[in-house]
């Protein structure tokens, strides 16, 4: 990258791991509130804990999104170090 260009400083908001997060998140608290059947797939097998499912997928997402984040800060210090 040049010189003259600079780096833009990483934001939460723009991984979208935390936006999946924040899907899933909502599903399975809709779920809960109106019963699996609401956010089941058509045609998908029912199977118990289908919420437990969302809400460990928006864990998991949530996860990725805070270990990416602080990597693209770290990457960003470390960039700003060297200028």
């Amino acid at each position: 990258m040049g010189k003259d260009k600079k780096l833009p400083r990483p934001v939460w908001w723009k991984n979208t791991f935390f936006w999946f997060a924040g899907v899933l998140f909502v599903l399975a608290v809709y779920g809960l509130l109106r019963g699996a059947d609401t956010i089941r797939d058509p045609g998908q097998v029912r199977e118990g804990g289908l919420v437990l499912i969302y809400l460990g997928g928006a864990v998991l997402m949530a996860v990725n999104g805070a270990m990416t984040h602080s990597q693209a800060v770290r990457a960003f210090a470390e960039a700003c170090e060297d200028n």
